[in-house]
């Protein structure tokens, strides 16, 4: 009866577990799956446009619209076209940081969290993935919630007597009218998830041509509604000398703050690209390009609305709207209801891509034998809904603020990553080796972790947690809030000057002593031990090992001398 209910037992598991590659033992299990691996040259689909679509489509997104607020308003705002200067350099940058790296993911075909196991440990890159799960999870919730305010408006527009729904929540935390508008967002956000990252692309081609349009169309009705651009494009700086100095510095990391996430979890989508090119000039021209255009046209139809209205400019798109529905005639309703579809369509684009893609990926590598990417995109999806975003949204305890501002922190681990390829193994990995618990691989290091990768994480961190904790509103030195509001150079500069020296003075198996990127070898991605030959397995972490293919049918290609 005992091992009948241990067959039992078995039987069911096995009925959870993931497709995953034959030949693999208990340990490979657990490093990888289907979605982990390698991706074989059939779903290598994504084309450089496919980059510059997932881009437009990213970049409109209500966050993006608003990025210009915070520089130019209050005391001490600067004036309209440098808050866009800022744009413009920070997104500059960000794209830069994303093709560094995108092209690890482009090259070799891997995710993040298969990159973070060369840096950080086979084991010691689950932190990391962790970390950044969890982070995903909640902005899901929280970016869901602003999604349901779009549905509001597009039942508003076509049921003016929606807004007046009786209430029949205990608390004032939220309303039966929001919470339904969530609820049918979250809902429909769900078949999104269902496919394939390969295949999504379709979703942003078609976000890439719908929502600027709308985008588009928001920006001429404001205009002829003031009659002008109003008052924002007249406004001096309020700001000079030093104050006006770092109020720019603190609009250009405001920007890259706003791509942390996007920056470490790249290799998530670059992997999918034909070749590496692809997913590199597309993606650093239409980075600051599309973001710069959407932070315009915000800036612009927010001037429009201190016409319009009267009084300060209304800074969010989604309540300028709520206020054009007022005394609405039909005509209106419509244009408001095709214009809030396209917020709609932006946040969902902007929730899969950010978060339901990063979590899955991440998920997969927590616990890869039970879990794909779309298994865990439908757990962050509920982790999101069972959260209950609009209590964190509705607190005072600056909880917005405490997640953008952790995302800073994330520096630290772009900082580690960008040295340990660029700069270390100067573009060298041993793929296989990337999935194997073997005490001999070169990236089982001490127990599977790393203490240099660790070690400069943490170094990282230092530099900027009082600032942190000064930027969540507690008293810290001012010497500390200079050095925060440089922070993701700071935690770069730190933490990946910091491996390197380590990896100087303690040298790391499997580098190269030039230039070697030898991902275009990737073509049968089979991870299993028993595909080894006996060059593959050989333990000195030389050059010589490329982990995919042997060395009779791979062959060192040394000419192979610049990155880009």
């Amino acid at each position: 009866m005992e091992k009948l209910k241990q067959s039992k037992a078995k039987y069911y598991v096995n009925k959870l577990a993931v497709k995953s590659e034959p030949g693999l033992t208990n340990t490979q299990l657990m490093l990888t799956n289907h979605d982990l691996k390698p991706v074989e040259p059939e779903r290598r689909q994504w084309g450089p446009w496919n980059f510059v679509g997932f881009w437009v489509a990213d970049s409109f997104n209500i966050n993006t619209w608003m990025i210009a607020s915070s520089m130019i308003s209050g005391d001490d705002g600067i004036a309209w076209w440098q808050s866009w200067l800022c744009v413009w350099i920070g997104y500059t940058i960000s794209g830069f940081f994303i093709c560094l790296t995108g092209r690890i993911g482009a090259t070799y075909h891997i995710s993040f969290p298969v990159v973070g196991r060369a840096s950080f440990g086979v084991w010691g890159s689950l932190w990391p993935v962790f970390n950044r799960a969890a982070m995903a999870c909640i902005w899901y919730g929280v970016q869901a919630w602003i999604g349901g305010h779009c549905v509001k408006l597009m039942i508003r527009s076509i049921w003016t007597a929606f807004e007046d729904l009786p209430n029949t929540f205990p608390d004032q935390s939220t309303n039966t009218r929001d919470y339904v508008s969530f609820f049918l967002f979250w809902f429909f956000s769900l078949p999104a998830i269902w496919f394939p990252v390969h295949k999504i692309r379709h979703l942003f081609t078609v976000k890439a041509y719908f929502v600027p349009a709308a985008g588009l169309a928001f920006f001429i009705w404001a205009i002829r509604k003031a009659d002008g651009l109003g008052p924002i494009v007249h406004q001096p700086s309020k700001a000079t000398g030093s104050a006006l100095a770092w109020g720019m510095v603190k609009g250009i990391m405001s920007s890259i703050a706003n791509f942390a996430t996007l920056i470490v979890n790249d290799p998530d989508f670059a992997r999918f690209a034909r070749k590496p090119k692809d997913a590199l000039w597309s993606q650093f021209f239409t980075i600051p390009t599309g973001f710069a255009v959407t932070s315009f046209i915000g800036i612009i139809v927010s001037s429009s609305s201190a016409v319009i209205y009267g009084g300060n400019p209304v800074w969010n798109p989604l309540d300028l709207l709520d206020r054009f529905l007022e005394g609405a005639n039909s005509g209106e309703r419509f244009g408001v209801f095709m214009i809030a579809s396209a917020f709609a369509l932006a946040q969902l684009g902007t929730n899969i891509a950010a978060n339901s893609i990063s979590a899955g990926t991440d998920m997969t590598a927590l616990l890869p034998r039970f879990l794909n990417i779309r298994r865990g995109g439908y757990i962050c999806a509920l982790v999101g809904l069972a959260m209950c975003p609009w209590n964190l949204l509705s607190s005072s305890n600056n909880f917005t603020t405490y997640l953008s501002a952790y995302s800073v922190f994330l520096s630290s681990i772009a900082g580690v990553i960008i040295c340990d390829y660029y700069f270390v193994r100067k573009g060298y990995l041993q793929i296989r080796d990337l999935y194997s618990a073997r005490p001999d691989s070169p990236y089982y290091f001490t127990f599977g972790f790393h203490w240099r990768g660790y070690a400069a994480y943490i170094c990282g961190i230092l530099i900027n947690i009082v600032g942190f904790v000064g930027a969540i509103g507690k008293p810290v030195p001012a010497g500390a809030t200079y050095i925060y509001n440089l922070n993701f150079f700071c935690g770069f500069i730190v933490a990946s000057g910091t491996y390197y020296l380590f990896c100087r003075f303690f040298p790391i198996p499997a580098t190269s002593t030039f230039w070697m990127e030898v991902g275009d070898e990737v073509e049968d991605p089979s991870v299993a031990y028993g595909a080894d030959n006996e060059a593959d397995r050989r333990s000195d972490g030389s050059p010589d090992r490329y982990g995919i293919k042997g060395d009779e049918e791979a062959g060192v290609r040394e000419k192979k001398l610049g990155i880009f």
